[in-house]
């Protein structure tokens, strides 16, 4: 199983979907990256099956340190726990993972051979991606959304590693490709590039007003969004982007050694 969806509630749906197709034991449950929508339903699959969680290492920032972790953990609970309300409440706790790796992890099951391969910190700081071979199906985690504007007004946030996790997705040449967000496409590429070019255009329009000392709220008012105005999550991500990209590029100006 990929990723758990976002309350616990939507886990245990999963988890009867799931129980329509097969009696099997599951065995492993993967997690993309430790963000409330992906890993509350994971409570679920904890309380009722024996199931094994596994997450790149860095997912245990998440729980362990309040402060500075990715999206700080406690906060975002407490917050969906008034927005989510009564799906994510008082009940709800964060699951940390049963295994975790750093690099590479290497899963087989029967004649499939599932390689979780870590790509971030980009959108998280724990991005991973999950490979399934022979099918070449690539399960990309938010490492990759479909026709949606992503997410990345986060403090793990990094647009560059970003760019280069997406050119490791080209290179592993899925046939089928599963975003975190957005539909399913057996054109893969399409998948990537849509992800790609709105992270280059942002940091195009940013990079501009970085460049020459322009106010943000300046910069952003006179960019041109009509490209991504009516996809998904503008209305709530695009602002926050921008300007977390910003930071981003303005904190690259003042690198150690530079004038």
């Amino acid at each position: 199983m990929f990723d758990a969806l976002g309350t616990p509630s939507h886990g245990w749906a999963l988890l009867q979907e799931i129980r329509k197709l097969t009696n099997k034991k599951i065995r492993y449950v993967v997690a993309s990256h430790y963000h409330a929508d992906h890993i509350y339903g994971l409570q679920a699959f904890r309380d009722h099956t024996d199931a094994l969680i596994v997450a790149q290492e860095r997912s245990g920032e998440y729980r362990d340190n309040d402060t500075i972790a990715d999206e700080k953990a406690s906060q975002r609970l407490d917050q969906r726990r008034g927005a989510l309300y009564p799906w994510v409440d008082a009940n709800t706790r964060v699951v940390p993972p049963d295994i975790t790796f750093r690099e590479r992890m290497t899963i087989a099951l029967g004649d499939r051979r599932l390689t979780l391969l870590f790509a971030g910190p980009a959108h998280s700081s724990s991005d991973m991606m999950m490979m399934v071979e022979p099918d070449g199906v690539l399960f990309a985690g938010d490492i990759v959304q479909n026709s949606r504007i992503p997410f990345m007004n986060s403090d793990d946030v990094s647009t560059t590693q970003w760019l280069e996790a997406l050119g490791e997705v080209e290179k592993l040449d899925p046939k089928v490709i599963i975003p975190g967000h957005g539909r399913t496409l057996s054109e893969a590429k399409q998948a990537i590039a849509f992800t790609r070019d709105y992270i280059q255009y942002v940091r195009g329009a940013m990079a501009a007003a970085v460049q020459n000392w322009t106010d943000f709220d300046v910069a952003y008012r006179e960019a041109d969004w009509s490209k991504y105005r009516e996809f998904p999550a503008f209305a709530s991500n695009n602002r926050g982007n921008a300007y977390r990209i910003f930071l981003e590029l303005e904190q690259s100006q003042f690198k150690a050694g530079k004038p």
